[in-house]
């Protein structure tokens, strides 16, 4: 497919990265007020940009629309040719617009936030890093590109999760976060290596892991699919938190709140999402591949939606909840719904960075208290924040008109289509998730306060700085997933018909397997058969589904409801069912931390300190290759040293000796 050239993308990426520059290099030179203005001010420039690519490419024709902008040869050796090239289609273009946007929000709310805070600057330069190093993940062309910007939003975590390192919890975030994603990213490095073994005698070096070109030769890497897929995988999971790397990310609140919605709604744990829709045409090669994402996507959306039900830390029900919606995305991937998935990546960042700058509203009101025990009656004292996490809060249940009911229902109704258990288990996280957010709901805004009382009198509204963000995510939490309104209530769908040439021509080479995937029913008529089996479903199956899981998110809501505003009584019974035992496995989080702790964690201390460290450094390494020799020549030293004596008496023996012997040799061999 012909390219347009737009040179103008590449300044989508370096605005920020500017912006990181100047209050990076300028640091506490530069006068507080500005850092944020700056920061703020290029990643709305990346959005105006952005815009502008969306105008661009919709007034090109369908297939056709795709920009690029080549900067220059990155890595030219012999061969093998990787560039510094970037390009924007359908997908891109998605990604671009809520990232840029949603950051710009975020930037803005972060001025009123971190007021007062001596390392704003810092600050501010490390989030407008985090926002360039993920404008170069989605706009790469290449795969090593990707993985520059993969890399960087994982060291930008972790120099925001630990942003206040002085505090030790907060260090100690930030390290897991890095360590666990570095797991995930060794098997994305093998991936990688995996597809140049594969194609490099076959495709040159030319280019070799631009995604054109892979799409181009799915049939070279059709015996190395599953591997690959399972590989990269790998990465994702690290990246985007899902089961067993899901650990890192509820370790991540120890940061700022604006970065918490940063790294939650708009750019790093979307990244994995991202990268598995991109490399579409790979995943579809293994059904294998296609299974495992889709199993790990509902397990960890049921496992991280049920220990969000027993946390009390705001942000930490936030942060499961998190979990668990990606792990909606992952399943709509994995059963190849990838426009879904998409689309619930976008209306997620609208909600899921409102309801955490929602959250950092209130902790900032209540002087930092995050517990939710200790907050109760503020809907009446912060009326925009009670409305617009409302708001967020209906959203993320699933209720209509609210963006999430249109992206959750379109992902349950493609996985009931392809698999009835995975969409149950779907089906009941969807009341979960309404039930957990009521409960946050009921016990941060209504009841009695349950407020410390030396602070009680000073909560108030947040200022205007903070509180317009959370009114422009409430409308996108509204409106956001109206672009996709479903056919069958009456909509087109436009946002699945926008995407829809990514991914047909990311799937079109592998004909056989999707027919296979269709059922051999509708392989008997063909694939235009099997292809209208699929697309034109019973509409009164769709609307049952939807009408089930939207009675389902409100009995979530009115039961969560009733139970943290009335009857406590039943919440405390079900702490004791089983014993408590439930309630006990829930609230240790399935004492995954303790099982790494005790099955990776102490016995790496022991390696390293045993092995490593004693055995290996301490005696092999310093003991005989370092110091033995200078030991040795200690030795050797000593015994010249009785030799070079100063002692006349000594010298006169030792001259007397030697000439002897020499005496003696020549008398033997003459």
């Amino acid at each position: 497919m012909h390219a347009t050239m737009a040179e103008y993308l590449r300044f989508i990426v370096l605005l920020p990265l500017a912006g990181a520059a100047i209050n990076g290099v300028l640091n506490r030179r530069l006068p507080r007020v500005f850092a944020g203005s700056i920061a703020s001010l290029t990643v709305l420039g990346s959005f105006l940009l952005s815009l502008k690519a969306f105008f661009d490419l919709r007034a090109l024709p369908v297939g056709e629309r795709l920009l690029s902008d080549f900067v220059y040869a990155w890595i030219p050796v012999g061969d093998l040719r990787i560039d510094v090239s970037f390009m924007v289609d359908e997908l891109t273009v998605v990604m671009i617009l809520f990232v840029t946007g949603v950051a710009f929000l975020i930037h803005i709310y972060s001025i009123g936030y971190m007021k007062g805070d001596r390392g704003v600057q810092r600050y501010f330069s490390y989030l407008n890093l985090f926002v360039g190093m993920m404008l170069i993940l989605v706009l790469a062309d290449n795969l090593p590109l990707l993985f520059v910007g993969w890399e960087g939003v994982g060291l930008c975590s972790y120099l925001l999760i630990g942003f206040w390192f002085e505090d030790l919890m907060n260090s100690a975030a930030g390290k897991k976060a890095f360590l666990v994603n570095r797991v995930g990213d060794f098997g994305f490095l093998l991936g990688m290596l995996l597809i140049a073994r594969t194609l490099g005698g076959h495709v040159g070096g030319a280019n070799l892991f631009s995604f054109t070109v892979l799409a181009q030769h799915t049939a070279l890497l059709a015996p190395v699919a599953t591997a690959v897929g399972l590989l990269l995988f790998m990465g994702a999971t690290g990246k985007s938190a899902q089961i067993p790397l899901f650990v890192w990310l509820p370790d991540a609140m120890a940061g700022p709140t604006p970065v918490s919605a940063l790294i939650h709604a708009a750019t790093m744990v979307t990244a994995g999402v991202y990268m598995v829709a991109r490399l579409n045409f790979l995943f579809a090669l293994s059904s294998v591949a296609m299974g495992v994402v889709a199993v790990i996507g509902a397990l960890t959306a049921l496992v991280a939606a049920t220990i969000a039900l027993t946390q009390n830390d705001i942000k930490k029900v936030l942060a499961y909840s998190t979990v668990s919606q990606l792990g909606y995305m992952f399943l709509a991937c994995g059963v190849g719904a990838y426009a879904s998935g998409i689309f619930h990546v976008m209306t997620h960042a609208f909600f899921k960075a409102l309801l955490f700058l929602g959250a950092g509203s209130v902790i900032t009101a209540l002087h930092h208290q995050q517990d939710m025990r200790h907050m109760g009656g503020l809907k009446g004292k912060m009326p925009i924040t009670f409305i617009t996490m409302g708001m967020a809060t209906l959203a993320i249940a699933g209720v209509f008109p609210f963006a999430g009911f249109f992206s959750k229902d379109e992902i349950l109704y493609k996985t009931f289509l392809d698999s009835k258990v995975l969409w149950f288990i779907g089906f009941a996280v969807a009341g979960l998730t309404a039930f957990y957010m009521m409960r946050l709901m009921a016990l941060t805004f209504f009841g009695k306060s349950r407020v410390d009382e030396e602070h009680a009198h000073q909560v108030q509204e947040s200022p205007l700085v903070m509180t317009v963000p959370l009114m422009v995510l409430g409308l996108g939490s509204l409106v956001g997933g109206w672009i996709g309104w479903p056919h069958f209530l009456g909509g087109g769908n436009r946002f699945e018909s926008w995407l829809e040439p990514v991914f047909a021509r990311g799937i079109g080479g592998d004909e056989a397997a999707r027919v296979e995937k269709l059922g051999h029913a509708a392989a008997a008529g063909g694939m235009e058969t099997a292809h209208a089996a699929v697309s034109h479903a019973s509409a009164a199956t769709e609307w049952t589904l939807a009408l089930a899981s939207l009675a389902l998110a409100v009995l979530g809501i009115v039961v969560g409801q009733l139970i943290y505003t009335r009857r406590l009584d039943l919440a405390q019974a079900a702490k004791n069912f089983a014993g408590g035992r439930l309630y006990w496995l829930l609230k240790g989080k399935y004492f995954v931390d303790e099982i790494y702790e005790a099955l990776i964690v102490k016995p790496g201390y022991w390696i390293s300190d045993t092995v490593f460290y004693k055995i290996t450094d301490a005696s092999l390494i310093d003991g005989v290759l370092v110091n033995g020799p200078a030991r040795l020549l200690g030795i050797v030293g000593s015994v010249l040293r009785l030799l070079q004596n100063g002692m006349l008496r000594w010298y006169a023996y030792s001259f007397t000796f030697g000439a002897l012997v020499i005496l003696f040799y020549l008398i033997r061999h003459l």
